[in-house]
């Protein structure tokens, strides 16, 4: 059974830095991709950020390109997600995701791509 378990959320002004992470146990993480999904409230689940097996490859939505940095240790069966510049739009629910196999990079956009999810983390940022 893979568990993924977020941390890391809170409330921050505009302008400033969190960095979420996601713990997995169950299975082999070296064999799932990761991803990040965020959700306002009355708002769809929208795509942050991917990280792929090895972590060679990441994928952005435009919305965070240039501020957020996903990555991953594969020792330490974590993924990150680095957000700076923080605006009041970034607030919402962020959930972490994994699916294995290899997602085409349109794929890892979408939140129907991914097997498995974590209960989410709340991120606020106050302007």
């Amino acid at each position: 059974q893979v568990q993924l378990v977020e941390s890391g959320g809170g409330l921050v002004q505009a302008g400033g830095s969190l960095r979420l992470s996601c713990g997995r146990s169950g299975g082999t993480f070296v064999w799932y991709n990761m991803g990040w999904f965020r959700q306002a409230p009355g708002k769809e689940r929208d795509f942050v950020a991917a990280v792929s097996r090895s972590g060679e490859n990441t994928y952005y939505a435009d919305s965070v390109k240039g501020r957020f940095t996903i990555s991953r240790d594969n020792t330490k069966n974590t993924v990150y997600l680095q957000m700076n510049s923080l605006k009041p739009e970034d607030t919402a629910v962020y959930y972490c995701s994994a699916v294995p196999g290899s997602p085409t990079a349109q794929a890892m956009g979408a939140h129907r791509t991914y097997y498995y999810w974590g209960q989410g983390t709340q991120v606020t940022v106050s302007s």
